[in-house]
């Protein structure tokens, strides 16, 4: 089985958030960057149990420039067999979902996974993107997957229970919580992964619908008030004249 992994680089939760222009572009300077977890944790790490169980060879993409080198080694470490890097600026979902597809349609996958969405933009679009795209089936923030043969068996969380889908190969998937567990890059994956092919790719033409005209950063947060637990009496009075609902 042929299995395409979409990875995207997210900034490490401890990276202090700022940004420049009259607060239009996202301040890179001092941000460490890893690998989304969502696309390593869950997709990548199931795309790997597929491959240990049933053969064949796992592709990892993404989109970017040539720093984003060291965070697809790092997908390397883990197991993946070899990389793709679409040479653009990932502009927007749209943008991003489309270079993906041009590549995926030339080269003929089983199954394409994503993660359910990247830390730093939540956005949730690029595998539903890709599927219309490539005019395939897409299950989303599914929590497990079993193959069998030319058919897949998934689990996703709905309100008041879980759904079970069964669809046929090939299809695209994002991957949720519970559907792998993460796995730490040993040295010997982290020397295999220097030789592991990095394939660079020039983006195809595609229009940009979208645009980020400003970010902002969140009102920080009040201080904590601590209540006594015998003095109810001011708990009340808190509660009705301070606190929020959010």
């Amino acid at each position: 089985m042929k299995i395409l992994v979409c990875i995207s680089k997210s900034p490490d939760t401890t990276s202090k958030i700022s940004f420049t222009d009259g607060n239009t572009k996202f301040d890179e300077n001092g941000v460490q960057y890893i690998v989304n977890p969502y696309d390593e944790w869950y997709a990548l790490v199931r795309a790997l149990e597929i491959k240990e169980t049933s053969g064949g060879q796992v592709t990892i993409i993404t989109v970017g420039a040539a720093a984003d080198d060291a965070v697809i080694r790092k997908a390397l470490a883990i197991g993946a067999d070899e990389a793709v890097r679409i040479n653009a600026d990932p502009k927007d979902a749209f943008y991003t979902a489309l270079q993906i597809a041009h590549y995926a349609r030339n080269n003929s996958f089983d199954l394409i996974l994503t993660g359910k969405e990247t830390i730093n933009y939540n956005g949730s679009q690029v595998g539903g993107m890709i599927a219309e795209s490539l005019d395939l089936p897409y299950v989303s923030i599914a929590t497990k997957l079993d193959v069998n043969g030319n058919v897949l068996t998934l689990e996703r969380e709905i309100v008041g229970g879980v759904q079970v889908i069964e669809v046929s190969l090939p299809t695209v998937v994002s991957c949720a919580k519970g559907m792998a567990e993460q796995r730490i890059p040993n040295m010997r994956g982290i020397m295999a992964a220097r030789t592991k092919p990095l394939q660079v790719v020039e983006p195809t033409s595609v229009d940009e619908l979208t645009k980020f005209i400003g970010y902002e950063i969140p009102n920080a947060k009040s201080t904590v008030k601590m209540i006594a637990p015998e003095n109810m009496e001011e708990l009340v009075r808190l509660l009705h004249n301070e606190a929020k609902v959010i």
